[in-house]
């Protein structure tokens, strides 16, 4: 079955499945249509909704709202920690960059040149740094928040392949991370600079940041901005939320060397949730 799936990635219009999915999550009308289909991911994923700021499922407007719900004001609490986790969902992966390349799975790997598509005087920055890979399962809270305070500095919108991502996919798909759809985001923090890359995959109908609304898919060409010399300053205090996906995906840290140190309890398949310790400034 593992065979097929991975078949099916290679085949399937990727691109055209996502955007009339995402039409369909993005539907208001008919009325019964949009909540059988809120209902019948709730039964699913056995999503908790008594965590949601909302928990009726069927007051929300559509699919895509539903999706990126706000949660209940009391239900994350912020850890007293240098770096805290920024999303609910699980590690795939963390630790050391070795030779400019970050594990994926398996004896997969990539290079964080390529994940920041090809900008390489921002790659020797994370040269020797480290990495954590956060996998946002279907039935998480799909908001991403700051691991810590950041000034925004540049993005980076880079099109590319939707391959689902999940652990089979990362285990039999060459460098899935960084040949997907993504969002480059670089911040400078009290750890130095930080990107938070947000990653697309199948049907995800696209990412949101809180300063630009929908980013991704825009186009078919790679965009940059720069904040550093932007009209108003764009400053995130931890915990405060910095993007969404609408129907899921992965968030990808990046930190330069002897900058963060992960906490020892974390590894590959370990659960996250928002707001708890993730780490500390290296040597602290």
């Amino acid at each position: 079955m593992d065979k097929i799936f991975i078949f099916l990635q290679y085949i399937l219009p990727q691109h055209l499945l996502s955007r009339a999915t995402g039409s369909l999550a993005n539907l208001h009308h008919p009325e019964w249509l949009k909540n059988w289909l809120i209902h019948l991911f709730v039964r699913h994923f056995k999503v908790d909704m008594a965590e949601a700021a909302n928990p009726d499922p069927t007051s929300y407007a559509s699919f895509n709202a539903f999706f990126t719900r706000p949660l209940r004001e009391d239900a994350r609490t912020l850890a007293d920690a240098d770096l805290v986790c920024p999303a609910d969902g699980a590690i795939s992966q963390l630790g050391p960059i070795e030779g400019g390349r970050i594990f994926q799975a398996k004896g997969e790997s990539f290079s964080a040149w390529e994940l920041l598509g090809g900008d390489s005087e921002r790659a020797t920055g994370f040269a020797d740094g480290s990495f954590a890979t956060i996998y946002l399962s279907p039935k998480d809270y799909h908001r991403v928040h700051m691991p810590l305070a950041g000034r925004l500095t540049a993005t980076c919108y880079i099109p590319g392949k939707l391959f689902s991502v999940n652990q089979v996919t990362a285990e039999n798909v060459p460098r899935l991370f960084a040949r997907n759809e993504r969002l480059v985001c670089y911040f400078d923090t009290a750890a130095g600079p930080m990107a938070m890359v947000l990653v697309g995959a199948m049907i995800v109908a696209g990412i949101e940041t809180v300063w630009s609304g929908q980013v991704a898919p825009p186009t078919s060409d790679p965009v940059h901005h720069d904040f550093v010399s932007a009209p108003r300053t764009i400053e995130l205090a931890q915990g405060e939320e910095m993007g969404r996906f609408k129907l899921g995906s992965t968030v990808i840290l990046l930190f330069p060397k002897d900058a963060v140190e992960f906490d020892a309890a974390y590894g590959a398949g370990s659960a996250t949730r928002l707001g708890e310790s993730l780490g500390s400034f290296f040597g602290s």
